[in-house]
């Protein structure tokens, strides 16, 4: 006789011959919405969703992070104040702010793949689970508030605000990374800290070299 599992909800398995349902991914913007409002039970079921690199960017990442650069690109060719004198070009040029938002755009993607790297990468360290796609969603899904936050960028002058929603994201990225690392609650401050600090000395530097780049070291 077959033994039935010591259970008080009955268990419903796949038909023969099929394969388990895996838990629905949610939409773009109920995630972003969730992921804000409500973070430790969003990671909990971030954690258990499946998912592919290709499909973090492609559903979420691109779409997400076009706001601040398309925000910034509005806001820059409206206000950013241009004196047109005849033989002299001062403020900064049309072209050099379209580049801006392009560059600001490709450093948004970039960012995301570096991130995961670098969480992936120091997970052995923190007695974490390396395992690069959950790596991928914590890079993936922390930075919603700050590009969100991003639209303020329409009006230069609040570029500041942006701070706040790149504050939050830490916070995100707090909850987060325990849970999709399964990091022990004794490493997890060490964990988060040192993600923090090398993935700022890195961007710190990207950001230098793309500000030259751009805009001749001007901001």
């Amino acid at each position: 006789m077959e033994e039935t599992p010591n259970t008080s909800t009955p268990r419903v398995d796949p038909a023969p011959g099929t394969a388990p349902v895996a838990p629905a991914t949610k939409g773009l913007t109920d995630r972003a919405k969730d992921i804000l409002l409500k973070p430790k039970e969003e990671w909990a079921l971030i954690d258990r969703e499946p998912a592919t690199i290709g499909g973090l960017y492609t559903g979420y990442v691109m779409i997400l992070a076009a706001i601040p650069a398309v925000a910034f690109l509005i806001g820059m060719l409206l206000f950013m104040p241009r004196i047109s004198i005849p033989g002299l070009s001062l403020g900064i040029s049309t072209g050099s702010i379209i580049a801006g938002a392009v560059v600001q755009y490709v450093m948004s993607l970039a960012s995301v793949y570096i991130m995961a790297l670098i969480i992936d990468g120091l997970a052995p360290t923190f007695n974490s689970q390396k395992n690069q796609i959950q790596a991928f969603k914590v890079a993936a899904y922390y930075p919603t508030a700050a590009w969100v936050a991003g639209i303020v960028l329409l009006l230069p002058q609040l570029a500041i605000l942006m701070a706040i929603g790149s504050l939050y994201g830490l916070y995100l990225l707090f909850l987060g990374l325990p849970v999709l690392m399964k990091t022990p609650e004794d490493k997890k401050v060490a964990y988060f800290v040192t993600t923090l600090v090398i993935a700022f000395v890195i961007f710190i530097v990207i950001g230098q070299i793309s500000n030259r780049i751009v805009y001749g070291g001007m901001f």
